[in-house]
């Protein structure tokens, strides 16, 4: 009884899974028939006005998005153009202050390097003790602004210093009593700058140092041409300015000579060379000569009726020595440049951008100079006025006398010769102070 129990209810339990087993496999099959038969489901959506309103509302969404889309693309292409337009002038604002720092950086590098080249940084010592540099270092020399030019200074300069004149066949005579006193002292380091073929002609023949300007380059400034063939001696001597840049330039000293000059003694061994431009006064005593402080009156001011100036008599631009500094360099051009565009004297020009302070709309040139010894480095005021009536300065031996306050100068330049060279000690009596 209990064995035949036992074995009902397994086979109820076995039928049970079997049937369970039948029904999944029923569903299956049933679902697989209605896949094949209605893809679509039972409910097509689509066939019912309410899911075409919706489907044309999205087309439309679609349509306005677009719209938008389009209108949004195009606002951003304006910004876009905006942006690109700020950011290139951002680009040409950096640009322009890149130039101006690296400006700035270079001022600031050049003056670090002349304090360099000056000098390292020192204390300032006890009273009294303390003095200024008064030199500026000389230029780097470049021979290649006129080779042919450097080649002849090479033979003829001595310690980089050498005396020039500018000459064309007006002064042909005076320059003949130049160079032959120049000879007769001994200086061997000068030069004659040619400014037409007979002059060059006259210094060959007289084995006189010359150099004269190529054809072509003579050609190539018509200025230069004119002036060199009939410039007369103001003309001349403004020319010069523009000419001894180049000297400058290679790192040459040079001592600039008018040729109505004669020279008595080596004016290389009587100069101080602490000084960007140390020249020949037109002053004829130690007041006019060095300064002097000047005072002008005026009455209706009253209590401040007196005003103090400070006074001295201009360089003479036909005598001067100018070492190869920026300033010196500097100084010619400022001169050089005045004298294209102004009908001005030279001389006077020379001295305004010597002396002339810096003032609001004109900064004034960092040159220094030192006046030379009006006895030993004499115009011809000092000797006709003065020197030839003092029994004690007439035995002063001047290194050069300049004949530059007389027009009369070919005859006063042999006369001095014949007094300082030749001992005549009458030679300078016939001449009146002045001129006639």
């Amino acid at each position: 009884m209990i064995g035949g129990r036992r074995e009902t209810a397994s086979m109820k339990k076995d039928g049970g899974k079997s049937r369970i087993a039948a029904a999944i496999f029923v569903g299956i099959l049933l679902g697989c028939i209605f896949a094949f038969f209605y893809p679509d489901g039972f409910f097509v959506l689509s066939s019912s006005p309410l899911s075409r309103r919706r489907v044309a509302a999205s087309d439309l969404e679609v349509i306005t998005s677009s719209c938008e889309s389009s209108e949004r693309i195009n606002l951003l292409k304006s910004e876009f153009v905006a942006a690109s337009e700020k950011n290139a002038e951002l680009k040409r604002q950096v640009r322009e202050l890149k130039e101006k720092l690296q400006f700035a950086e270079q001022g600031k590098d050049s003056a670090q390097k002349q304090v360099m080249v000056l000098g390292k940084q020192q204390k300032a010592g006890p009273f009294g003790t303390v003095k200024g540099l008064r030199t500026n270092p000389a230029v780097v020399p470049d021979e290649s602004v006129n080779l042919k030019l450097a080649k002849i200074l090479e033979k003829v300069a001595v310690n980089h210093e050498i005396i020039v004149t500018l000459a064309n066949s007006n002064v042909k005579d005076m320059l003949e009593v130049w160079f032959t006193n120049i000879k007769r002292v001994g200086i061997s380091n000068y030069l004659v700058f040619a400014l037409d073929e007979e002059i060059y002609n006259l210094c060959l023949s007289n084995g006189v140092p010359v150099y004269k300007k190529d054809v072509e380059e003579i050609n190539e400034d018509k200025n230069f041409e004119s002036i060199a063939r009939t410039g007369g001696n103001h003309a001349v001597s403004g020319l010069k300015f523009r000419i001894l840049r180049e000297f400058l330039q290679m790192g040459y000293s040079v001592l600039l000579s008018d040729v109505d000059i004669v020279y008595l003694q080596n004016p290389f061994e009587h100069l101080y060379r602490d000084s960007d431009v140390e020249s020949m006064t037109d002053g004829h005593n130690n007041m006019t000569a060095y300064g002097y402080n000047d005072v002008f009156d005026e009455p209706e001011m009253g209590w401040a009726r007196y005003a103090h100036t400070m006074r001295i008599w201009v360089y003479n631009s036909g005598f001067f020595y100018i070492r190869p500094t920026i300033p010196s360099i500097e100084l010619l051009d400022r001169v050089a440049g005045r004298l294209a565009r102004e009908n001005a004297w030279d001389q006077a020009v020379f001295n305004e951008e010597l002396f002339y302070p810096s003032h609001p709309g004109y900064e004034g040139l960092h040159a220094s100079r030192r006046t030379m010894d009006h006895y030993m480095f004499m115009n011809s005021k000092v000797l006709f006025k003065t020197v030839r009536k003092d029994s004690q300065l007439r035995k002063l031996k001047p290194v050069v006398i300049h004949v530059n306050y007389h027009p009369d100068k070919l005859w006063r330049m042999k006369a001095v010769v014949d007094y300082y060279v030749n001992g005549k000690q009458d030679a300078l009596d016939p001449f009146p102070d002045g001129s006639s």
